[in-house]
């Protein structure tokens, strides 16, 4: 991109750790991509309330700007919200209720949709439906996470940090001691599927943990559900863990969305075994990774722990690193800024113009 915009950024997250009683799993990805952003000379104004600060009591300090009203503007970024009921579907001010798509509204029809100014959206959920008049505005652009996305929307994956993938040494990785065979951290949300066919049958054989918010799971009494963990928790389950499984709702598998759980067990050396379901598995990981059964992921549970600490473990591993490069900070950066490119255009007119 040939030139410096001001964006501004909408996310209903953190930047930071956090708190644990969240379902933000865009913290690992969402900081890394703003400061490349930053990095490349751009201004950003984040438009939602500052969660950090709020509920975590985690001040940033003057590395990022926050703004509660309507700042002057190039672009509008939108991580997209939905419709929680009970949630972000409450009135103001109600017990329990979170702003995040009242002011989401607010922005849209600020920005979007009076002053016509060129707006991204990043549909990291799938949420946005197929027939919204916002995948049609001329002044917009929507990009998906996935390797298949809808017609008309742009690729953007969630971003692991080049640096991360640089340092990570896969012999160190596949020698260090693990205590459990099989890890998950992530909530329940439309998994079911997966974790019946994959994850349940081999946890009842294997040593195994599953933290993140599984509220319906009376019908695995066998699973060790731990609950919610700390943000920071994350890496020390998948590097205690042997393997995961990747689990994903049938939305995402249908068109090649893979989340950030990928980089997570990768970067802990906890090899990810991906359900043959998942549309273009093969680009995630290597083929003897790729499971269509439970018992072939005990199968595939057995071999890692006869040649766990070796040099084969150390090539899967290594394997698996490459297949991040999909990933890659430094290439979803470029991609960002060539949408930017396109929907905004050589900025010539002033900022905040009607």
């Amino acid at each position: 991109m040939d030139h410096q915009v001001k964006i501004g950024y909408s996310f209903w997250g953190f930047l930071g750790n956090g708190i644990t009683d969240t379902p933000d799993g865009g913290r690992i990805h969402r900081r890394p991509l703003i400061d490349a952003l930053l990095d490349r000379g751009h201004e950003i104004v984040f438009l939602q309330a500052n969660r950090d600060l709020i509920e975590a009591g985690d001040d940033l300090g003057n590395a990022y700007t926050f703004h509660g009203g309507s700042p002057d503007i190039d672009v509008l970024f939108l991580e997209w919200r939905w419709a929680i009921n009970g949630r972000n579907t409450t009135p103001c001010g109600t017990e329990g209720h979170t702003c995040d798509l009242h002011r989401q509204a607010e922005l849209v029809n600020r920005y979007t949709v009076r002053k016509k100014t060129p707006t991204v959206l990043w549909d990291k959920d799938r949420q946005l439906p197929l027939d919204s008049v916002l995948r049609s505005a001329r002044q917009t652009s929507v990009c998906e996470a996935a390797l298949e996305p809808t017609p008309g929307a742009h690729r953007l994956l969630f971003p692991v940090d080049d640096q991360l993938l640089a340092s990570a040494d896969p012999v160190a990785l596949a020698q260090k001691p693990r205590d459990l065979v099989l890890g998950y951290v992530g909530n329940q949300y439309d998994r079911d599927e997966h974790f019946d066919r994959f994850f349940a049958p081999a946890a009842a054989r294997f040593e195994h943990l599953v933290g993140g918010k599984w509220t319906k799971n009376s019908r695995w009494p066998h699973v060790r559900f731990l609950g919610r963990l700390p943000f920071e928790a994350v890496p020390a389950v998948y590097g205690r863990s042997l393997a995961t499984v990747l689990m994903l709702p049938e939305r995402y598998a249908a068109v090649g969305q893979m989340t950030q759980r990928i980089f997570e067990a990768v970067l802990a050396g906890c090899l990810p075994l991906a359900p043959a379901d998942i549309l273009h598995a093969d680009r995630f990981v290597p083929e003897e990774l790729i499971v269509s059964s439970g018992s072939e992921v005990i199968e595939r549970l057995n071999h890692f722990q006869r040649i766990a600490g070796t040099q084969q473990h150390a090539d899967l591993v290594a394997a698996c690193l490459d297949r991040l490069n999909l990933f890659r900070l430094s290439r979803q950066a470029d991609v960002l800024e060539a949408v930017l490119a396109t929907t905004a255009g050589p900025v010539s007119v002033q900022r905040g113009a009607a």
